[in-house]
């Protein structure tokens, strides 16, 4: 997944860092540029710990996540930017769906990365893949011209959900990830609303380095990170 322009598409201001923050980083260690788009800051169902405090509100843990998400996405080298849509549900009108799309022609990403059409525990993250799916089709106007700006088709990628099995994600490529990892265990420790989930993505990509090693022959692949190819490879041979 080697990539000048890469842009990951979530539902929450989190789902970057645990799923595809190494290969965030490795984007922009190599050179290339490594965009985020937030759909939201999951304000409402992904910040528990915050939702401890007494006299919580929302506008105040927006703003907590909104700095929690920016630290981070520093920390790997990335920019974000996140549309405030609302969480709990996501819900995307045609407004929004233009905003994706217009997000996605404006930074031209290579590489679109996004979740799974399936999850059973969270009603936000399909809601996300159907709109970052249409928006990707706007944006990229089925490949012909058309009466407005259109891109490049970025090549199409699910990143891997918290509970795989459940969710129809078969990974397809693996994304070497040893060289950034201190960089995405310092994103992973800012998001402090989340913490619970910090030691379970550490060792996922130990799982999945694992994986990466015996399927390259690759013994100095330590840490990886799964993805799914959705959209074909084209290649000029075999």
């Amino acid at each position: 997944m080697s990539t000048r322009r890469m842009m990951v598409i979530g539902a929450h201001a989190a789902d970057f860092v645990w799923r595809a923050g190494g290969a965030l980083a490795i984007t922009a260690e190599n050179g290339g540029a490594a965009s985020v788009i937030a759909l939201s800051y999951g304000e409402r169902g992904e910040s528990g710990e915050l939702w401890k405090e007494e006299g919580q509100t929302v506008e105040r843990v927006k703003k907590v996540r909104a700095g929690e998400a920016q630290r981070a996405a520093t920390a790997l080298g990335a920019e974000f930017h996140c549309l405030d849509l609302g969480d709990y549900p996501l819900e995307i009108d045609s407004d929004a769906l233009r905003l994706i799309s217009d997000r996605i022609r404006e930074f031209e990403p290579d590489v679109l990365i996004t979740h799974t059409d399936t999850d059973p525990f969270n009603p936000d993250h399909p809601v996300a893949f159907a709109a970052v799916m249409r928006a990707r089709a706007l944006a990229a106007g089925a490949g012909v011209q058309s009466a407005f700006k259109t891109v490049r088709p970025p090549e199409l990628f699910l990143f891997e959900p918290h509970q795989p099995e459940l969710c129809n994600f078969t990974p397809t490529t693996f994304v070497d990830i040893t060289p950034v990892m201190d960089s995405k265990l310092a994103a992973m420790a800012e998001m402090k609303a989340q913490n619970y989930l910090q030691s379970y993505y550490a060792e996922r990509a130990g799982h999945r380095g694992n994986h990466a090693r015996r399927s390259s022959g690759d013994s100095e692949i330590r840490q990886a990170e799964a993805f799914q190819r959705i959209t074909p490879h084209v290649v000029s041979a075999l």
